[in-house]
């Protein structure tokens, strides 16, 4: 009764954007400890993958899908009980076929079959089907939040470096225009600069020093983060690397769009999810059909204990039941729609799933082709402000410029300083949305490891 499950066409292109490195790895080839080289950052992933709480809800979420496959499928088969039972009854008079009020007797042992139902039209086995689906797709769920997890934990770890980098560029910064305040105030004495460099300066320090504190609270709320994700407090990590040392491998080969299809634990939730909704129909289509259904036990029977297992105490019955829908004000006929409605949303969720999986490819591979370079001017930006810096400090001492240039210098430099840290920040957490996309990120072997 069930229709038969057919992939829905891709709604998306036949291939990604762009030319990608056809001979580097794919994405679920590369474990995340392959990928993620800094082992700090491994130590962070590993405690997240064994505290959070999160993951341990989408763990907990299988078993209990588990468990309502099991009692779904039970109903397929015959539940047989044994059972025993005794009684004893008083019939008054007025109601006894003699004279004088009855005192009766019974007891019972023996086995009974529950009501089993034959499934001729495939109704329990349809409902079986779609139970099975619904745990297949609790686990591709469970996959989905370990991926998710790794992702979000190295993308947080990094934004914290960030932080702190940035924040130590603060604290350079700071010192340096409080040291040149300094200066600027014992110049001021002696008549060597005027009020107007002296509050240029002074602006400048507290400009730093708002940075510094503002710096500090982002890395502080950045460590409140990482700390939820990991589902406890950090300790006794290795040593940090700085965010230029960083070595997450940057190429990885993107492959085709259908094959996102099988890498991709969401799309496999949400293909699964579509076919217990298709399965749904096959149950919702048998129920138009007659239901026979058998209910029998087996057994002895006797007004006495003492004549339970005598000759001729056997007692059996057998009773076969049909039914058949006849008049049911329409429920069946809309249990049926609700089937095709439900399938229905089920295939424009998993079509929308599969765009969303490709654009965040496209973007990823995107961000990889033009961050790059935008690292690299930024740098190059980076360099040319300390040149500047350099040089106009050098015409300032000279008595050739104003000190309005070293300021401005040093402001541009420390911007400059700023943006190249966040450049860096946005290139690595691009190569990361880019592994997990793919779908890596559920491995966790190293290479070149054997397995023992």
């Amino acid at each position: 009764m069930a229709p038969t499950h057919e992939r829905p066409t891709l709604p998306v292109p036949d291939a990604f954007a762009g030319k990608t490195n056809t001979s580097a790895k794919k994405a679920t080839d590369i474990g995340w400890k392959e990928f993620f080289k800094d082992v700090r950052l491994q130590a962070v992933i590993q405690t997240a993958l064994e505290n959070n709480r999160d993951l341990k809800i989408a763990a907990l979420r299988i078993e209990e899908s588990r468990a309502l496959y099991g009692i779904q499928r039970a109903d397929r088969l015959p539940t047989i009980n044994a059972a025993a039972d005794g009684s004893r009854a008083r019939t008054p008079a007025d109601l006894s076929s003699s004279d004088a009020s009855t005192i009766s007797t019974r007891y019972d042992v023996g086995v009974s079959l529950a009501s089993y139902e034959l499934d001729f039209f495939g109704r329990v086995k349809s409902l079986s089907d779609a139970a099975l689906s619904t745990y297949l797709a609790t686990e591709e769920a469970k996959r989905s939040a370990h991926i998710s997890l790794v992702a979000e934990v190295a993308k947080a770890y990094l934004a914290e470096r960030a932080f702190a980098e940035q924040y130590a560029l603060a604290e350079k910064s700071y010192a340096a225009r409080e040291e040149s305040l300094k200066l600027a105030k014992m110049r001021f004495k002696v008549g060597a600069t005027s009020a107007l460099d002296l509050a240029q300066y002074e602006s400048l320090m507290q400009s730093a020093k708002v940075s510094l504190v503002t710096l500090a609270r982002q890395r502080a709320q950045a460590e409140n983060a990482l700390a939820v994700l990991t589902g406890k407090p950090l300790a006794d990590l290795p040593p940090a690397q700085a965010l230029s040392a960083q070595g997450v491998l940057g190429d990885i080969h993107a492959g085709l769009p259908s094959e996102l299809l099988n890498n991709r634990p969401d799309l496999r939730q949400a293909e699964q999810k579509l076919m217990a909704a298709n399965a749904n129909i096959g149950a919702a289509r048998a129920a138009f059909f007659p239901r026979i259904a058998l209910t029998g036990s087996y057994g002895t029977a006797s007004s006495s204990l003492s004549g339970l297992f005598e000759s001729g105490s056997r007692a059996w019955s057998f009773a076969p039941q049909l039914v058949m829908p006849i008049f049911d004000t329409g429920r069946n006929i809309n249990n049926l729609d609700l089937a095709w409605a439900r399938k229905n949303i089920a295939v424009a969720e998993y079509e929308k799933a599969i765009q969303v999986a490709f654009r965040e490819v496209a973007d990823a591979l995107v961000g990889r082709k033009f961050l790059v370079q935008q690292v690299d001017a930024q740098d190059a930006v980076m360099k040319a402000e300390a040149e500047r810096l350099k040089l106009s400090e050098a015409r300032y001492n000279s008595g050739i410029s104003s000190s309005l240039d070293v300021l401005d210098a040093q402001r541009q430099l420390f911007s400059a300083e700023q943006a190249l840290v966040q450049a860096r920040l946005l290139q690595l957490t691009n190569s990361i949305d880019l592994y997990r996309s793919l779908g890596g990120g559920i491995s966790d072997t190293l290479p070149f490891v054997e397995k023992k």
